[in-house]
Parts: C-alpha cells; structure tokens; sequence
C-alpha cells in the first residue's frame, strides 16, 4: 500500500506534537533547578538592584537571539537529529559524529545525571532512604522516566506538560511570597545607583544565561510538531517569552521580598523567601518544588537527548542499532536505553564525588558551549554554501543576530574552560571526547566495509 504524500515513511518521525506539548518541552528544559539558585548570586555580582534585573533581561535577549538562529535551521533543514543534522551540512560528517558522540557521553547524559542528583537532594529532605538516599532517588528516577518514555511520546509529553504546569506553580508561589513579604524587606539603594564593575557583570551573565541554557533543545523536535516547518517559529519564540517573563518577576520579586542585600548574601533563595512568608511549612513544600523543576528538566532532556543517538544510529552502521523508530510508540526505543545506561554511569561517577551536582556542571559545560558556538558558526556556512534553499524563516538582522550570538557562545566557552581547568570533572570529559575520536575512526573503518 502506498504512504500518502503526508505521511512519514516507515521508521521516522512523525508529526504528532502539539505546539503546546513543544512549548512545555522546551519551557521544563530551560526552567529547572537554576533559578532556585542563581538570583543570590547575581544579585551579590552585580550590586545593585537595576542592573540585576537588565541581565535578566539581557539573558532573554541573547537567548531570544539564538533561538532565531535555530529557528531558521530547524525550518530549512528539519530533522530529529537537531544539532548533529545542522553541524553534518556545515562541517561534514565527522564533526557531526564528534557533536553527537559529546550529546550521547557527555552533554546531555551529565545534564540528566546533575538533575538526578538535584532531585535527590531535595527528595531526600522529604522523604528520607538511608545513607546513600540522594543517590537511590537519583538512580531511581533515571529509571522511571526512562521507562515513561518508552512507553511512548504521548506518554512523555503529557507527563511534561503536568510537570511543567506543576513547575510553573512553584515559581509563581515564590514570587508571590515576595510579593507578601515586599512591605517588610528592608530597603535597597535606589536602582542604577552603582554600576557593577564589567568583569562582575560578565561573570553574572555566565550565570544568567546558564539558567536560561536548554532552548536549543527546540531543534531536536522541529520534524515532529505539527503544522509543517513554520510552525516550531512561534513554537520557539512564545516558549523564549514566557521563560524570560517568568525569569525578571521571579527576580523582582525576591528582590522586593528580601531587599538586594538579603538576596545577596541568601544561599537558598526560595526557601529562604517561602519560610519567611509561610512558615516551615512553605520551606519544605518549596523543596517538593525544585525536586519537581529538576524532575521536569530531566523528561525533556530525555526526550531530545535520545533523538541525537537516533540519529547517529541512522547514519553510521556501526550504530545502527540505535538508529530503529518505533512507530507505534514514536519514540527511538535502542537509543533511550543507550542514554539511561550511560546517564546511570555518571550518577556512579557523581557519588564518589564531594558534589554530585558540582562535578557534573564541570563535566558539561565546555564541551556544551564549544558545540553550541559551532552550531551558530554553521548558520553563516550554511547561508553562504546553500543560498538557494528554501528558508520559511530568516532569522532577522543578518548578520547582527547569529554575530550576537556566536560571541556570547565562544565567551560561555572560554568562561566554562577557565572555571573548570583545574578540575577532575573537565579531564575526564577531555578523556570521553578523545574516545570518540577513536570511536569516529572505527565507525568510519566500518561504513567502509558496509558501503
């Protein structure tokens, strides 16, 4: 029997998310366990309460900047495989390998196991299992979503559009304890009274748009949201707003609530804000709310996370496996179970360690931002080696936008690099990436002799 024009072809991917679904997909990516803990010390970087909230509102920008970028590739080129499909047409196959190779061992699996131990953490505060417990919910909850998703996409969105909603709560009930608390705080100096020094404001714009990293995420479902090409643009640009809103009345909130000093100098911000406003009570139930951003990041990593191997799998015999659709659950069943095992190693490698969450941020972040930063170059490679391709989308201000963002990419590398060097964490990444080298020259040697 013949497949009509629309329908996709056997073992593909196929356009049943709903822009809704993509939304909450992207919004429980990028809205985790972060902004519990970086608007202390932005606050305490910048020195002032204006300028605090302009990063805020700067990270949006840069974000919203990129998010264009990713915009115009993922509606000239959609594909499951995102940012290994892009970097693959820019730079060639074996960039690509190394890109997805880094997605599969390091990015996205130590993104997942960090989380892991974020929710541990604050589970363990509620419901207490022993000596190791943070590590037994970490452990456990790799498991369990895991598992949710290949039960099926339907299954996994309509999880994450609960956790996101349910997320979304949480951040609304902190700002509004400070809000309640905003008559008490003591009073900050006027805004834009100082002026942050530009090394500190840079170093608070690492941490920013840390908080505000996960939106490129959006390219990796851009072939399975309906309503054809056009319609990740809106996808990606609603998401982007609705997190930098939430992100500046999040921060002007606590900001009223505990004035810029007890910002400042709070190590648990929203605890610290719910406590004051409702008692023990507010404190413990915002821990249940962390576990839940770490838990919603967690889905939507996996979700995008497991369509890179997929398409790894797709284009190299050796890892074929990997690359098998289930149709009928429209999901990659092989290549969800090759990131759980692997995500599961470096929970391992996080409990021998003095901070789990610690060293897998050292682990991630410079080979992230290295990729991330190649990916924008690959929109000005692109542009100038297919000019004549269809692009629904031109990502406006060409070439101000993608310049805006490439810097701000290669500086988040060069920060990330100088904060980690001295770090285990950032060898072992090297390590990893070094065998993929390795692993690219077998996987060459074998689609040789399967041509």
């Amino acid at each position: 029997m013949e497949l009509s024009v629309a329908a996709p072809a056997a073992g593909e991917p196929a356009r049943r998310m709903t822009a809704f679904s993509a939304i909450a997909i992207i919004v429980g990516i990028v809205i985790g366990a972060g902004i519990f803990k970086t608007p202390s010390m932005v606050a305490g970087m910048t020195g002032d309460a204006g300028w605090m909230i302009v990063a805020w509102v700067l990270g949006g920008v840069i974000s919203l900047a990129g998010a264009l970028c990713y915009a115009e590739l993922a509606t000239t080129y959609p594909h499951a495989g995102g940012d290994y499909h892009f970097l693959g047409r820019a730079f060639g196959r074996h960039v690509a390998f190394l890109y997805a190779w880094a997605k599969a061992t390091v990015i996205n699996t130590g993104s997942i196991a960090l989380l892991a131990f974020v929710f541990g953490d604050y589970m363990t505060k509620v419901i207490e299992l022993g000596a190791h417990s943070s590590a037994i919910w970490a452990v456990g909850i790799v498991v369990a979503l895991t598992i949710v998703n290949l039960i099926g996409i339907h299954a996994a969105t309509w999880v994450q559009t609960l956790l996101t909603i349910v997320e979304v709560s949480g951040l609304v009930c902190v700002a509004v304890a400070g809000l309640v608390l905003a008559g008490d705080a003591p009073a900050s100096p006027a805004l834009f009274s100082s002026t942050p020094d530009l090394g500190m404001f840079g170093l608070a714009m690492v941490f920013v748009l840390l908080t505000y990293g996960g939106w490129n995420e959006a390219a990796y479902i851009s072939a399975e949201v309906r309503g054809g090409k056009r319609a990740i643009v809106p996808v990606i640009v609603i998401s982007l707003l609705i997190i930098t809103a939430a992100y500046v009345f999040v921060n002007v909130a606590v900001v009223a609530g505990m004035g810029l000093t007890g910002l400042a100098n709070s190590k648990a911000v929203a605890a610290d804000l719910m406590g004051q406003a409702f008692g023990p009570w507010g404190a413990r139930a915002l821990g249940i709310f962390v576990a839940i951003s770490a838990l919603t990041s967690i889905n939507a990593t996996m979700i995008v996370g497991a369509r890179t191997n997929f398409a790894l799998g797709r284009d190299w015999p050796a890892l074929r496996f990997m690359g098998n659709w289930h149709a009928g659950r429209g999901s990659p069943t092989a290549a969800y179970c090759v990131q759980s095992v692997i995500s599961l190693a470096l929970v391992g490698l996080g409990i021998w360690q003095t901070d789990g969450f610690e060293v897998m941020v050292e682990f991630t972040a410079p080979v992230f931002w290295t990729f991330l930063f190649l990916v924008g170059v690959s929109l000005f490679v692109m542009r100038h080696k297919d000019p004549d391709a269809e692009r629904p989308f031109k990502v406006p201000f060409y070439p101000l936008t993608p310049a805006l963002f490439c810097l701000t990419s290669a500086y988040l590398t060069y920060s990330s690099i100088t904060y980690a060097a001295s770090k285990n964490a950032v060898h072992i990444s090297l390590l990893v990436m070094a065998v993929g080298v390795i692993a690219l020259l077998l996987t060459h040697r074998v689609k040789k002799s399967h041509p």
